[in-house]
């Protein structure tokens, strides 16, 4: 990885992925940033629990959840805390709601440089 390994120094991130090898090598490259992962978790239901549970620097969300679930209550109540955020997806098209095209988005698949490089950039 060519980004410094604190990048994300001290900060708390909040990763909400259902496929679960993704789920944990993305944890796995945050924590090497030096992040505090908040999660990971699969569920709206238990990302919105981590919400008013932790105090979160930034989070990192995948817009489709299985069984039809879409992040997009997570990222209205991340708005409402001011939390920065990016969409992390394979899903090509984002809400048309302009609060979430305006989001920081990466594709699927994506790696370990671009995620810490994008998580960066939102946190300065």
């Amino acid at each position: 990885m060519s980004e410094p390994a604190s990048a994300l120094d001290g900060t708390r991130i909040l990763l909400v992925e259902d496929e679960y090898l993704i789920a944990i090598e993305v944890a796995r490259w945050l924590r090497t940033a030096g992040a505090t992962v908040v999660g990971p978790v699969p569920s709206v239901d238990q990302a919105l629990d981590l919400i008013a549970d932790d105090g979160i620097d930034a989070a990192v969300l995948d817009v489709n959840l299985g069984d039809g679930d879409r992040v997009y209550p997570v990222a209205d109540r991340l708005n409402a805390l001011g939390v920065p955020y990016l969409f992390a997806t394979g899903d090509v098209k984002v809400s048309d709601v302009a609060v979430y095209r305006e989001r920081p988005r990466l594709e699927k698949p994506f790696g370990e440089v671009e995620v810490v490089r994008a998580l960066a950039k939102l946190l300065s």
